[in-house]
């Protein structure tokens, strides 16, 4: 009896931090989509259940919502070729190197994520090297550019939120038994069989987890869209911030915010399931 209570207690802490810290803010960010729009200020706003803020919502900003999906999708795309590379030459090439450039992977981490996004509007500017290269190659034309356009909001997402999938990813690959691919080999199986045979089915979780740290914050994010982007790249994060700060249409925002937490939530739970790695959850 008294080891079953302390278990409880030893959860205590962690439910209180829950409960404080996520399930009275989701209560409140719930309630205050469900006020009428109607009030001119936060204390003019009336508890009126309406749902059809969420409808108002999705009317008026389905395409931020759609676009960050589909930034969020691209960037995760790119961070898992990028980071697969990384992540496989880390764990099976890296030797005596590989605590190094674990270091120098998380090493963006110890500047502001404001200043490496800033860093790479300076990048991609019109003016800049990479336009300048790109430009010679005729793969831009003498008026092209990157800054203000989907490619820049991408690249910033990817640079930004890769070393959350090259860890994960190195993690599962690490802990790969060498024998097993060493088999394949005997088997006479051709390098690229016995990756895809043996090397990749052992790293789904890496794949999984790390696709999930990296497509939730590029959904949300809106900084790189506010710094490298235009008002054509506009992502729902900026939409929320933009509606909570300066139009203090409070509703509309918090039924924006649970309508993309909502979304995010099941597209995570079918993409888990459909992974067949439910044991992450």
């Amino acid at each position: 009896m008294r080891s079953g209570r302390t278990g409880y207690l030893l959860l205590l802490p962690g439910l209180l931090w829950l409960l404080l810290f996520f399930v009275v803010p989701f209560y409140s960010l719930v309630a205050t989509s469900l006020y009428d729009p109607a009030g001119s200020d936060f204390r003019g706003y009336e508890m009126t259940y309406r749902f059809g803020n969420y409808l108002d919502a999705v009317t008026d900003y389905w395409r931020p919502l759609v676009r960050s999906l589909m930034y969020g999708a691209a960037a995760t795309a790119v961070c898992l070729v990028l980071g697969y590379v990384l992540a496989y030459a880390i764990a099976f090439k890296a030797g005596r190197w590989k605590n190094l450039m674990l270091v120098l992977v998380i090493a963006p981490f110890f500047t502001s994520f404001l200043v490496r996004t800033l860093s790479w509007k300076l990048i991609l500017a019109d003016d800049g090297v990479v336009v300048d290269v790109l430009q010679t190659l005729q793969v831009l034309g003498d008026d092209g550019r990157l800054l203000a356009t989907p490619v820049a909001v991408v690249a910033g997402l990817a640079y930004n939120f890769l070393p959350f999938m090259v860890l994960p990813l190195y993690a599962s690959l690490d802990k790969i038994d060498h024998r097993l691919i060493e088999a394949s080999s005997d088997l006479y199986a051709h390098p690229v069989v016995g990756f895809f045979k043996v090397t990749w089915p052992l790293s789904l979780p890496g794949v999984v987890a790390g696709t999930l740290l990296t497509f939730i914050p590029s959904v949300g994010d809106y900084i790189n869209a506010e710094l490298l982007g235009s008002p054509n790249q506009r992502m729902i994060g900026g939409v929320i911030q933009s509606l909570f700060t300066d139009a203090n249409d409070y509703p509309a925002a918090a039924a924006l915010s649970v309508i993309l937490m909502v979304l995010i939530v099941v597209m995570v739970l079918a993409y888990v399931r459909r992974a067949g790695t439910e044991e992450l959850l």
